[in-house]
Order: C-alpha cells, then sequence, then structure tokens
C-alpha cells in the first residue's frame, strides 16, 4: 500500500470542476483527471501534481461503472481525494463502496503521519472543524475554496506529461448509473456562487435590503449571480449564501462587478483572480477600484438606479 494520496477530478468537455486544483494541490501526490476532455483539462491546468499526471477518456459520466473500471488503478493509494464538487460528491461514495473504505466528506486540511491520515473536516455549516485520525485508507473530498492555489508556487518548470489510461470499461457494467434525461443551463440567481462565471455584487455603501433586491433582478438580466460583503449579510440584506470572502464562499468569476465594495482584504482573498473587474465607488483609492480593470467614480446606489431604468421592467423597478 502506498503512503501517497492520489487525487481524481471528475472532468467535463475539458472543464475541470471548482476545487478541482486545490485538491490535487492539498493531496500532494499523482492526480487522474477522469470524464470528458482530460487533455483539455491538463493543457489549461495552473497547479501540477507531485507525481504522475493520469488521465481517462471514460465518455459520459457514469459513477457506479467508473468506480469498478478504477479499482485497480486506485486501490495502491493510502488516500483518494475529490473536490467537493457536485461530480466530486457523487462519485465519492461509490469508489469508497469498491474499495471498502470510510468515506469524509467537506475535508478543509489533510496531512500524511507516519501511521496514517490525519483528515480536518468542517462541520455544523463550516462553524467547527473536527479532526480525524484514521490508520487505515481512506476517500476524502475536500472543500472547494478553503485552501486556494498560489500559481507562483504550484506551477512547475517541467510540468508532468499526461499519461492517459486505457482502462477496460462497458458504460452499462453497473446498475448503479444514473440516466441521462437532460442537461439544464443553472439558473444564475441560484447556482452555488462559487461556480458563478458573472457576479454582480454589492457593500456596505449600498446601506439597504432595497437596493440588494433591486441589484438582484440587475443581475439577473445580465445572467449573473449576486454577491455580497460581509457587512451586508450580516446587516440581512442578502443571505448568508451570498457572501463573498474568506468567512463566505470563495469565488472565481470571469467578470466581477462591485457597487460600493472597498476591498477589505478578508473580502477580496475569496475572490480568486477574475478576468474582469468593473469597480463602482466613489472613493477613487479604495482597494477594489485599485484592483478593477473598469473604475468607476460615481455613487453606486445612483447607478444601480440608472441600470434599474435601462434593464428591468416598470414594475421591477418599482417593487
Amino acid at each position: 500500500m502506498s503512503t501517497g494520496a492520489l487525487a481524481i477530478v471528475p472532468v467535463r468537455d475539458g472543464i475541470l470542476p471548482l476545487g478541482g486544483e486545490e485538491t490535487i494541490a492539498e493531496g500532494g501526490g499523482s492526480a487522474l483527471l477522469v470524464g470528458t476532455g482530460v487533455e483539455t483539462a491538463a493543457r489549461e491546468m495552473v497547479v501540477q501534481p507531485a507525481g504522475r499526471l493520469l488521465g481517462w477518456e471514460a465518455g459520459d459520466y457514469r459513477p457506479a461503472a467508473w468506480a469498478e473500471a478504477l479499482f485497480d488503478t486506485i486501490a495502491p493509494h493510502a488516500a483518494v481525494i475529490l473536490p467537493a464538487s457536485p461530480d466530486g460528491r457523487d462519485l465519492a461514495p461509490h469508489l469508497a463502496a469498491v474499495l471498502r473504505r470510510p468515506l469524509l466528506t467537506g475535508a478543509i486540511r489533510l496531512t500524511f503521519a507516519e501511521h496514517g491520515t490525519r483528515v480536518e473536516v468542517a462541520r455544523r455549516g463550516g462553524l467547527v472543524g473536527e479532526l480525524y485520525e484514521t490508520p487505515v485508507p481512506v476517500v476524502v473530498t475536500m472543500q472547494p475554496g478553503v485552501r486556494g492555489v498560489d500559481p507562483s508556487v504550484e506551477h512547475r518548470e517541467q510540468p508532468p506529461q499526461l499519461e492517459l489510461l486505457n482502462l477496460p470499461f462497458s458504460p452499462t457494467s453497473s446498475s448503479g448509473n444514473p440516466e441521462l434525461v437532460e442537461i439544464m443551463p443553472p439558473d444564475p440567481a441560484t447556482m452555488d456562487l462559487g461556480e458563478a462565471p458573472r457576479i454582480v455584487a454589492g457593500g456596505q455603501g449600498l446601506g439597504s435590503a432595497e437596493l440588494f433586491a433591486r441589484l438582484g433582478k440587475i443581475a439577473t438580466a445580465l445572467g449573473a449571480s449576486l454577491g455580497a460583503t460581509r457587512v451586508a449579510a450580516d446587516a440581512g440584506w442578502v443571505p448568508f449564501e451570498r457572501q463573498i470572502g474568506t468567512t463566505g464562499v470563495a469565488v472565481k468569476p470571469r467578470l466581477y462587478l462591485a457597487f460600493a465594495i472597498s476591498g477589505a482584504v478578508q473580502h477580496t482573498s475569496g475572490l480568486g483572480h477574475p478576468d474582469h473587474i468593473i469597480s463602482v465607488n466613489l472613493d477613487a483609492s479604495c482597494p477594489m477600484m485599485t484592483m478593477a480593470d473598469l473604475a468607476i467614480v460615481c455613487d453606486a446606489r445612483a447607478l444601480i438606479d440608472e441600470l434599474a431604468g435601462r434593464l428591468l421592467s416598470s414594475t421591477d423597478v418599482e417593487t
């Protein structure tokens, strides 16, 4: 039995899930990309595993059949780690079942000791951390956003070459596979904020739940998700699941629109590295404005009213 870890990252159409690279970095061992478009996903990775980088072009998502086909590949590893993304959370129990191992979910830290594995998991909505020390091999899901990755540290000058696996596999070999009926696009208003590609967020300067309700309608009209700072969530202007930052949700949108957000480090440390940031604030020198690709110096509340008039119906503007 190897003492190392194997990170398994489900891939759909060449896209890594939220937390995929964090899981690879935390495991510190080898990694296996499985699904569709694994070669594309490997080329896009910033983090590179310390050990081997494996890939298996397994076709459409079939968790039960994948678990059976992967048994010989993953069994030698003391810890099998997956991101706690939707596919990762679904695949993990199937792997634990075929390996006959305990499953620890929602891990925030993983270390290896001489006589086993130490896993810290988040409980009670992230308010409590529980430490498990186990001498037996385990399957673990890692909570996205708790580790983060630093490209300057994790990137290797000569990343390992992707080794493609050719496994004996039949998609119908197991009866535990779901039947794909239809893939529907996520609703930006209700999707997991950590997976949102576009986010419209507000801060303390908006000053009321009514402004946030209007900002949420603007976000929907733009095909974006609503986010907020901790002060706004603490004030009850938005639900806590809309809070971005070290004590909220870690996000990595392609586009981030910040209204009346100063850019405190507790907020920006959970922001990732958006491709584009637009900041609206009266303070031209606040941190969020200096981070922005486009900084608009004006009253954010006035701009929200203007956007509402242009994007929303008269009924939505009044409510």
